[in-house]
């Protein structure tokens, strides 16, 4: 285990600092199983969902490891109107996804954060467990060429990371382990592929409660489109390399039912990436650079995500 985290924090550092026959009916099929949700929000990953991309696996049936990190700046103070403070949010997680039967699966993802935020004053330091994610999803559409593919989910979050009350009176309140409260999530995702292309669509929105400490994150909407093609393929391996844009929108946060300001939001991602696979290993990278960003008021700034994976197939 400690190769592994030890190998993928060498991958990320270099970035920046925070399966097979050829024929195309078998590269068709290898595009039919995605995960659908995500762990992050707009501003970090504790908040909410959707923000390291929507990965295509390779393996339909997995348990693997993922890393992904980002790369934040915002306001020091009130006084200060240069964004000089750096954050970065670095999430290590489990996760898997089970078919139950031919049209539905389980998918299910326990997050470790360790975030770090850099002030005039010192580095600020948070690590620990997040909030697990369960969800089930269930294939709506799957046409007879095979060409045209709609799933649907739905699923919720367990308040299992560590909530700061003190946290929340920050620049960026999504500075947490965890939201503290029940999160329910539903998605949407379509896929359209012939050949060695395809192309996945995807949305998501989930739904975030008040928690014990009577504050609420906003509820958060993403939406993407990632085109893929297969570069390399024989009986053992296939490569594909994959580009796409990727928009979050998220509420304004809420305590004791009143709206905050400056809470509310957007970006807009493009990424690059490619994913392979050998036997039953898959591996998988992504690189996101915001093309626009409207967080927090313009106090927060999006700068850079990355992530990879890498999954064995059961």
């Amino acid at each position: 285990m400690k190769k592994i985290v030890f190998i993928i924090s060498l991958i990320s550092v270099n970035s920046f600092q925070a399966k097979g026959k050829n024929d195309s009916l078998y590269i068709l099929n290898s595009f039919q199983d995605e995960i659908l949700f995500n762990e992050c929000d707009a501003c970090g990953c504790a908040a909410g969902n959707g923000s390291s991309g929507f990965e295509s696996l390779l393996n339909p049936q997995f348990i693997g490891i993922k890393y992904f990190a980002q790369h934040y700046k915002a306001k020091e103070n009130l006084f200060v109107n240069d964004l000089t403070q750096d954050q970065y949010f670095n999430t290590l997680q489990l996760w898997a996804k089970i078919p139950l039967t031919q049209k539905l699966s389980v998918y299910a993802s326990l997050p470790f954060h360790f975030h770090e935020k850099k002030t005039l004053q010192g580095g600020i330091n948070i690590n620990g467990i997040g909030d697990f994610n369960l969800m089930g999803i269930y294939k709506l559409i799957n046409s007879k060429d095979n060409m045209h593919e709609l799933n649907g989910g739905v699923g919720l979050k367990v308040p299992l990371g560590k909530f700061d009350e003190k946290g929340i009176s920050g620049v960026n309140p999504s500075f947490q382990l965890g939201t503290g409260s029940w999160d329910y999530q539903a998605v949407l995702n379509y896929r359209f592929q012939k050949n060695k292309l395809a192309i996945l669509l995807n949305t998501d929105y989930t739904i975030k409660t008040e928690n014990k400490k009577h504050y609420q994150f906003g509820n958060q909407w993403n939406y993407s489109a990632t085109g893929f093609y297969q570069v390399f393929g024989n009986e053992k391996t296939i490569i594909s390399a994959k580009a796409g844009f990727q928009g979050e929108v998220y509420d304004r946060n809420r305590q004791y039912k009143e709206d905050l300001p400056k809470t509310a939001g957007s970006a807009l991602y493009g990424k690059l990436g490619f994913e392979a696979s050998f036997k039953k290993l898959s591996l998988g990278t992504e690189l996101m650079l915001p093309t626009y960003t409207n967080l927090a008021g313009g106090d927060i700034e999006a700068k850079s995500r990355f992530s990879i994976f890498l999954n064995f197939g059961i």
